[in-house]
């Protein structure tokens, strides 16, 4: 596969590819290293991608692994870093984005608390809105254990967020 080739495949894919790999690990300087290194992995082993599976999915689990070895590898050597919250938005905002803008933010401290597997299979399905089958070949996991994952992870934003 030629460079430009390649950079074409990293433009249609980084987005979803970075916000997968932040999810699995909540920070971004970490998913970016994360996503880096699995772009390495997938340039240096395109040539071993069967096509069994959607080439977005085969670059999903690539992600999923490096970000998983890299949470494994952080839980080992270093205590839970404490997570910042976001600033406060500016006082003189319209009251409209001022709510949206508290909406998301409690949305995503709620989906940052979510367990591992639920936060991940949801990010995967809502987010980056893979399909089950896709979620599941990505995750390697079974299509019923996406869909239940991914029901309990909205049932739980929907208590967190209700008023």
């Amino acid at each position: 596969m030629n460079s430009e080739t390649f950079a074409h495949l990293m433009r249609r894919h980084n987005r979803t590819l970075f916000r997968t790999a932040r999810a699995i690990l909540r920070d971004d300087a970490a998913a970016e290293d994360a996503l880096q290194e699995a772009w390495l992995r997938a340039y240096h082993a395109i040539d071993t991608f069967r096509g069994e599976a959607k080439l977005g999915t085969w670059l999903v689990r690539i992600v999923v692994n490096e970000a998983l070895a890299r949470r494994r590898k952080d839980q080992r050597h270093a205590p839970a870093a404490q997570e910042t919250e976001q600033a406060i938005r500016k006082q003189d905002e319209p009251e409209g984005l001022a709510q949206r803008a508290e909406l998301r933010r409690r949305l995503e401290a709620k989906i940052r608390l979510l367990p591992d597997a639920f936060r991940t299979v949801f990010m995967l399905r809502a987010v980056e809105e893979l399909s089950v089958q896709e979620t599941a070949a990505a995750l390697h996991i079974p299509e019923s254990t996406v869909r239940t994952r991914f029901f309990r992870a909205r049932s739980q934003l929907r208590e967190g967020l209700l008023f």
